[in-house]
């Protein structure tokens, strides 16, 4: 198919607010009219989307056709990463992979796209001649994170009290387009150059941290506004004027717009010593930061716009805020665009969605909270910013790649691509190329995500060990395959310990290897080779030194250890979906296995499915971090992380880092999950009823090997087990089970029952009142009986106990009976099979 000159458009399906597309219709337009002599496009199909940022119809209009089906198409083009599913065999895909990091999360597309014998060109990867990604979004994430963030600085002043004009800006996503929100912010622009801001919040004071396209992209926004730049230098000056006490307060008519980077972040430790940015890029643990001293005091937003590693000391961590705001620091919020989750900036510790774009850091209480209100700085760190400009950032962004479609649609044989094309190949046919080949290698070193410090063992452990840190332009020039061709070649091992790589072609990555020989000289030679690497001549044959360089560092030899940090026990990690009160038990119990209790419990339950020497690392994992972070108090080996199960992408990359997922969010979640678990082959435990939908997947799991567990709680759940274990005992001695009747339910204790009720929510409120709308269907001595959801309180009979006469109960038929019939091995046995949900006498909760 390679070749055929028919390009397929994906929907996209990864986030519900992913509107921009790779070509417009405009695009496909000059691609389809322009002659397939010139452009080498005969046809284009596009799959049919309600939500991208341009209707069918104008494909339609220009030639396009609309269709579900691509198996026609030889290149796929899309945005993010589509569905597993979506994945046809023989075809060539461009879209932002995130694979050739050996990100884990995204292995298993790396995998599907292998095992299908596809293709795959990553937007990301084709860089010019300048050294420079061609395809990005940066300037557009600057401009929309700008906006969106002026938007709610005007909505804090006023919690605050104070009007400013910043309250009637709009969020970017509200606008038509780009023209229609710069207009907006120029009319603020004018408010303020007229009516000013009040005095009590000048001088107001921006502070933009880096020189990339985001950075000139939030920029552009800002100096739509009345501004004047100052040098950081400046800042005291400024600052000390407008506070002073001998001047009158006046209203302000503009604002102050600074610009730092790393000069102006760190110093060196030697007071000597002047700032060198590569000496510093290369030796940061030579430089003491300084941001909290000398700009952050004045500053009264924080635009985060840089790219940072955990080699480099961090903006501005919790500690150095808080001591801040005991100071009266003015500031008031912080815009971190990089939305680089426990970056440089510690207090962002999650990300937020475009519908709800903000977070509360109190710092006097240590506290996250999710309004605008309170003691504290607010903060942004939205993942998807140019989708709010979906126009404009499909048109640069077309307007770029629809120049390379010509090449990628008709020439089947990548040694024939244009040289920018051919390296942003990752696989190609089905088998990687050459430039990527270490991804496998990466891959199969077992890549641990640093934030989680969960290292792993690698069995292949030799005699001597070392560890050597590599950072430089490792990935965008390459330079990690020949560090690692050497390690093999000399009969060495390796293990990626951490990895950190650069977001652009200017960035340095940094990685951490464990090295290791069976013999000291070989390891020697290994680390000479390497150093050899690290310190290139021209003679060598390298005409930029700067950016073939490696910088390296060796740790400790050690000899039949391993290094401090790791753990002997291999760690099964069970990611929790949910911080309900069912939560806190179940992390509870999971990190006490390897105790002698508890592993007793474990063994008398199941099969070995955790060696008995494992232990168990729980992360729980909530929409909202505060409320993760209170179940996981006090609880050793838990951790807590934000995650919103609708964000395809981060729901994938944390299932991805655990054996097992336990879902304890409400059942509507549950098919997303599923599918989720299906790809990435973990498996899955819920407490709520199989669906429909679930049920369907029961083939897709046991294609993928890996088990989905339902009704797993305690009603249903206890309930089944205890009914199987009668049930099979009965079996075992040849008995029939000729009636099978179960009541379940979650009752309070009497004396809690103190309401209308006789009832308490022990669990979702909206899933107990629907409930009480269920029909229900059993079999009764034979006959089957159906009752419709709206009478189900009226088919309520009494239930007393012959050992607690004073408790009044009643039962309600609860679902479809008659599935358990089947389930249980009754169903051609038992004339009636009813399972019933217990409740206090005259209970009816209002729906």
């Amino acid at each position: 198919m390679l070749g055929n000159g028919v390009v397929g458009i994906l929907s996209e399906s990864t986030n519900k607010w992913e509107r921009r597309v790779p070509l417009t219709p405009s695009h496909c337009a000059k691609l389809l009219h322009g002659g397939r002599g010139k452009t080498g496009v005969a046809r284009i199909i596009v799959q049919p989307s309600t939500k991208r940022i341009h209707h069918d119809s104008l494909y339609e209009d220009v030639g396009c056709e609309i269709s579900e089906d691509l198996s026609d198409c030889g290149l796929i083009l899309g945005i993010k990463q589509p569905k597993l599913d979506m994945i046809l065999p023989d075809r060539a895909y461009a879209f932002f992979s995130h694979t050739h990091k050996a990100q884990r999360e995204n292995m298993p597309l790396l995998d599907k796209i292998l095992a299908e014998k596809a293709s795959l060109f990553d937007y990301e990867l084709i860089v010019g001649d300048h050294g420079k990604r061609l395809l990005a979004f940066g300037k557009f994430a600057g401009r929309a994170g700008m906006v969106d963030f002026l938007h709610g600085l005007g909505q804090r002043y006023l919690s605050l009290g104070y009007s400013t004009p910043f309250l009637s800006l709009g969020a970017s996503y509200m606008y038509s387009s780009l023209a229609a929100a710069k207009a907006a912010v120029i009319s603020v622009g004018e408010e303020i150059a007229t009516m000013g801001l009040p005095s009590g919040i000048c001088p107001l004071v921006f502070v933009f941290t880096g020189s990339g396209n985001v950075s000139h992209g939030a920029q552009e926004i800002f100096k739509l506004l009345p501004h004047t730049p100052m040098d950081p230098c400046r800042l005291p000056e400024i600052f000390g004027k407008a506070k002073d006490p001998a001047r009158p307060a006046k209203r302000v008519f503009q604002v102050y717009g600074c610009v730092v980077t790393s000069k102006d972040m760190v110093e060196p430790e030697e007071p000597s010593k002047f700032f060198d940015k590569a000496d510093y890029y290369a030796h940061p643990e030579h430089y003491i930061p300084v941001f909290h001293e000398k700009i952050a005091p004045y500053a009264s937003v924080i635009v985060n716009c840089m790219y940072w590693e955990k080699r480099f000391p961090q903006l501005l961590t919790t500690k150095q805020l808080q001591d801040l705001m005991s100071k009266d620091c003015p500031l008031v919020g912080v815009c971190d665009i990089t939305c680089d989750i426990g970056g440089s900036l510690e207090i962002v510790n999650q990300t937020t969605s475009i519908d709800s774009p903000f977070f509360r850091y109190d710092p006097f209480q240590d506290s996250y909270h999710y309004d605008l209100d309170g003691e504290g700085v607010i903060c942004s760190a939205v993942d998807i910013l140019p989708t709010e400009f979906a126009k404009e950032a499909s048109q640069h962004f077309g307007d770029i790649l629809s120049q390379f479609i010509g090449s990628l649609i008709s020439i089947p044989n990548i040694e024939e691509l244009p040289l920018h094309l051919k390296r942003a190949c990752i696989a190609h046919r089905g088998a990687l190329t050459p430039l990527y080949e270490y991804i496998r290698r990466m891959q199969n070193s077992d890549v641990e995500d640093p934030s989680r410090n969960l290292e792993k063992v690698y069995p292949d452990k030799k005699k001597y060990t070392t560890l050597v840190s590599l950072s430089g332009h490792l990935f965008d020039q390459f330079l990690i395959n020949e560090a690692l061709d050497i390690i093999e070649a000399a009969g060495g091992s390796f293990h990626l310990v951490k990895c950190q790589v650069g977001q652009s072609t200017d960035a340095m990555s940094y990685s951490e290897l464990e090295v290791g020989a069976d013999d000291k000289e070989v390891l020697d030679r290994i680390i000479d080779s390497l150093t050899s690497i690290a310190n290139p001549s021209v003679e060598d044959g390298f005409a930029d030194i700067t950016k073939n360089k490696i910088s390296l560092k060796v740790g400790k030899f050690y000899e039949n250890e391993v290094e401090k940090g790791y753990d002997m026990k291999k760690k099964n990690v069970i990611l929790i979906l949910g911080a309900g009160h069912v939560c806190r038990p179940a992390a509870e119990f999971l990190t006490s296995i390897g105790s002698f209790p508890s592993q007793q419990v474990l063994n008398s339950c199941l099969e070995a499915a955790f060696e008995e020497q494992n232990s168990i690392e729980v992360v729980v994992a909530s929409l909202y971090l505060k409320d993760a972070e209170e179940i996981i108090q006090g609880i050793p080996s838990a951790t807590a992380i934000q995650l919103d199960v609708m964000n395809h992408e981060n729901l994938h990359f944390h299932i991805s880092q655990a054996d097992v997922v336990i879902s304890l969010l409400p059942a509507s979640c549950h098919n997303i999950i599923a599918t989720a678990c299906i790809e990435l082959k973990k498996h899955l435990v819920t407490a709520s009823y199989v669906d429909d939908s679930m049920s369907k997947l029961d083939e897709a799991a046991k294609v993928a090997g890996i088990t989905i567990l339902g009704e797993m709680g305690l009603d249903p759940g206890i309930d089944h087990m205890m009914a199987m274990k009668m049930i099979n005992e009965a079996h075992k001695r040849n008995g029939k089970i000729r009636s099978f009747t179960s009541y379940c339910g979650g009752l309070p204790s009497p004396a809690a029952a103190n309401n209308p009720l006789a009832y308490k929510f022990s669990w979702s409120p909206a899933g107990a009142i629907r409930a009480g709308r269920n029909p229900a269907t059993y079999r009764y001595h034979g006959e089957i009986v159906r009752v419709n959801g709206d009478h189900l309180y009226d088919s309520a009979s009494r239930i007393r106990l012959a050992d607690l006469p004073a408790f009044a109960l009643e039962c309600l038929p609860n679902r479809n009976s008659l599935l358990y019939g089947e389930l249980y091995g009754i169903e051609n046995e038992a004339s009636t099979v009813f399972r019933g949900t217990l409740r206090y006498e005259g209970c009816q909760i209002p729906v």
